[in-house]
């Protein structure tokens, strides 16, 4: 499950690494765009693979402002289209190292088959090219959450999945998590699993969304300060890609991967 919008080239390389990595595994893909204005969406309703919601998120329309709607927003009409029981959450300016889901789905069903009742599995992951170590995060009361990863459909449906309307963007994820926290599931981090983040995807979409941040933390810190001072230190990784994911696709581009 992807939320996208005008990052065509990115989108394009995350939607190949999906389609490599799982090849065997029965899936679906979902995008949910928010009006994408650089060809996303013409380029996305042309694969037969991809479930595309287009849901427009900026503009006008019949001379009246399009309303913008929340991150949180866009990624439930993904969560609540999605039929599987484990979701993937990803975003578009993303990479699947190989293995990342496949071995996340194992972590799950490790966790069940111990008992333990885990509703997400958080991926490490790392800022391509800033960061060498790949990393989760640890939020209030010392408890890990999803930047990218996967979630049980069961757990999604028992939070009633994220918070749309409190947050814009930011902290929705840490939310989400600490909600399954409160219901009795848990987040585990999934120590095979890896994702590549590129850093600086679009500027100008980035730059937008941090004008939502300080809004979005006070929210965060009202909701959970009882639980104590959040984490401050992320759990980081070494880990050396064999298959050099990052460079196969962001640094030669798409012309010896993709027709077109």
């Amino acid at each position: 499950m992807i939320g996208s919008y005008n990052r065509r080239f990115y989108l394009r390389c995350t939607i190949e690494s999906i389609r490599r990595e799982l090849q065997t595994t029965p899936h679906e893909i979902i995008v949910v765009d928010g009006g994408s204005s650089d060809g996303s969406v013409r380029w996305l309703v042309e694969q037969k693979d991809v479930i595309t919601i287009v849901q427009h998120n900026r503009g006008s329309w019949n001379g009246r402002p399009i309303e913008r709607r929340s991150w949180g927003y866009f990624m439930n009409l993904g969560f609540r289209a999605a039929s599987a029981p484990y979701v993937c959450m990803l975003s578009d300016d993303c990479l699947v190292v190989p293995g990342a889901i496949t071995n996340g789905i194992a972590r799950l069903q490790l966790a069940r088959a111990s008992n333990e009742n885990a509703g997400a599995v958080a991926f490490y992951w790392r800022n391509w090219p800033d960061r060498k170590r790949y990393w989760v995060g640890k939020t209030f009361g010392d408890r890990l959450f999803v930047n990218h990863g996967l979630y049980t459909k069961a757990a999604l449906e028992a939070v009633g999945y994220i918070d749309e309307t409190t947050f814009h963007f930011y902290h929705a994820d840490g939310d989400l998590c600490l909600r399954m926290w409160e219901k009795g599931f848990t987040c585990v981090d999934g120590p095979d699993s890896y994702i590549e983040h590129r850093t600086h995807a679009n500027r100008t979409v980035r730059a937008s969304n941090d004008e939502k941040q300080q809004h979005d933390w006070n929210a965060y810190q009202r909701r959970w300060q009882n639980l104590g001072v959040p984490a401050q230190d992320w759990i980081e990784k070494d880990f050396d890609d064999p298959a050099r994911t990052a460079r196969r696709y962001w640094r030669r581009g798409l012309r010896r991967l993709l027709p077109g």
